[in-house]
């Protein structure tokens, strides 16, 4: 088998767990390798460390795969790391229908993601090594999954860094534009042609659930108690208003919630789900709200949500604006004619902010511009957020690193004039396994904050 001899002076990132070597680091190639075949990873001492395919065209030419010999990644050895791959998620996941089956190097089969969305599998093939094995992953998958369909995803432009076209379609069996699976015993509606990646995001599934605690016990703000009465000769415990009347409204002491950057509304539903009052579902695009409103309506929530088509970052600032304009009234002596109505608009507040927008830094350098990006929503969300609520936030993007990422929320809550409570500091769900010493596999950060006042402390 050709090798691939390492430099000396390298870090020892390999014997670590890092599956990548980067061209940097190789000092000689011996047995000139095809591209996208099987090498034998060396240290400059000529000692095995690992199997890997080889990419001559890539930055990171070798991808390990083993870290034993190996002499083909064929239809057995894909066969063996699907059930390793669904025995985990059966573990962790459980009933549910829906979830990332394969998720690239942290399974030990880089440049492979393979999502399940009931019995349809979506799969993308990102490197050139994984794409000289198609046939091999494709009879594997039906072997340990017996889908009723597999589609591709490679519609993704890190392919052509591999020196591969991008490709979408039909890989086996029939696959149905639309999917409708679980999560946290809510319907979704995936769409596997069109939608984002691969049509839903899994990482946030744990998270989306953890709001749980957040979307009760807001009722006594509206001045509702839970008053004793006896009825039929029973004694009963009924929610009343200030005025001592009964409140009929199932979903009195629940949160009125504002979602931003919905995708396919997965926040409004949990929000929904655990008892949200009023939840405002946004997104800038029209088919993302399309997308959510039909998810809404799959499980019954309508009544209760609101949906909005805009910048998340123009509609935040609008109704901070609004807020201060309105404080600024309540300030004001008789004079202010309060029947003129508001020149900024909006100026609504929301028990619950949730924040989760897509990258903004996919590259080291853009990691400025993406703190700005951060800090701004970050800051017009808190300041939305009525006395004693939370704002959740998260972001994907694994330059912005956790502790830049909690420094400009904290200067953003500095700007604010908020104290922030963290509540909860979670990362990607169970289908989404890291390896420790591949930092980046460490790219969600989703974290939930109680938000103060500093006058009101």
């Amino acid at each position: 088998m050709p090798s691939v001899i390492l430099d000396r002076s390298r870090k020892k990132r390999l014997e670590q767990g890092h599956p990548w070597v980067f061209k940097s680091e190789i000092a000689s190639v011996e047995g000139n390798p095809v591209p996208g075949e099987l090498v034998q990873v060396l240290n400059h001492q000529g000692r095995f460390l690992a199997t890997g395919y080889y990419n001559p065209k890539s930055q990171i030419t070798v991808r390990v795969v083993s870290y034993q010999p190996l002499e083909k990644m064929d239809r057995n050895f894909f066969v063996s790391r699907f059930q390793d791959c669904k025995r985990h998620r059966e573990r962790f996941i459980g009933e549910e229908n829906a979830y990332r089956l394969v998720y690239g190097e942290a399974d030990f089969l880089p440049g492979l993601i393979v999502d399940r969305f009931s019995d349809v599998l979506v799969v993308q093939l990102l490197t050139l090594g994984m794409e000289q094995c198609r046939d091999s992953i494709v009879e594997a998958l039906v072997e340990v999954m017996n889908p009723a369909g597999i589609y591709e995803r490679s519609d993704v432009s890190v392919r052509e860094l591999e020196g591969l076209e991008q490709r979408k379609g039909i890989l086996y069996g029939e696959c149905p534009r639309h999917v409708i699976v679980t999560e946290n015993g809510l319907k979704i509606k995936v769409d596997i042609v069109e939608g984002q990646k691969t049509g839903y995001f899994f990482d946030q599934r744990e998270n989306r659930a953890s709001i749980k605690p957040l979307m009760t016990g807001w009722g006594t703000r509206s001045g509702i108690k839970l008053q004793e009465v006896e009825r039929d000769g029973q004694l009963e415990q009924i929610p009343v208003n200030k005025s001592g009347k009964e409140v009929t409204f199932p979903y009195w002491d629940g949160a009125t919630v504002l979602e931003c950057f919905s995708h396919t509304g997965s926040f409004t539903l949990h929000a929904c789900k655990y008892g949200a009052k009023k939840v405002t579902c946004l997104d800038i695009s029209e088919h993302a709200i399309n997308s959510a409103r039909e998810n809404v309506e799959l499980n019954g929530f309508l009544d209760r949500v609101e949906f909005v088509v805009d910048d998340a970052f123009h509609y935040l600032r609008s109704q901070v604006k609004g807020k201060e304009e309105r404080e600024v009234r309540a300030k004001a002596d008789h004079k202010v004619d309060t029947s003129k109505p508001l020149t900024a608009g909006g100026g609504r507040t929301w028990d619950v902010v949730i924040l989760d927008p897509p990258a903004f830094a996919k590259t080291k350098g853009a990691v400025k511009g993406a703190c700005r990006g951060y800090k701004d929503i970050n800051l017009h969300g808190m300041k939305l957020v009525n006395e004693g609520g939370y704002l959740v936030t998260a972001s994907c993007s694994y330059h912005m690193r956790p502790d830049l990422f909690l420094e400009t929320i904290r200067e953003a809550a500095r700007d604010a004039g908020k104290i922030l409570r963290l509540v909860e500091w979670r990362a990607a769900g169970k289908d989404h396994p890291q390896i420790l010493g591949v930092e980046e596999g460490h790219y969600l950060k989703f974290a939930v904050f109680e938000v103060r006042s500093k006058q009101a402390l």
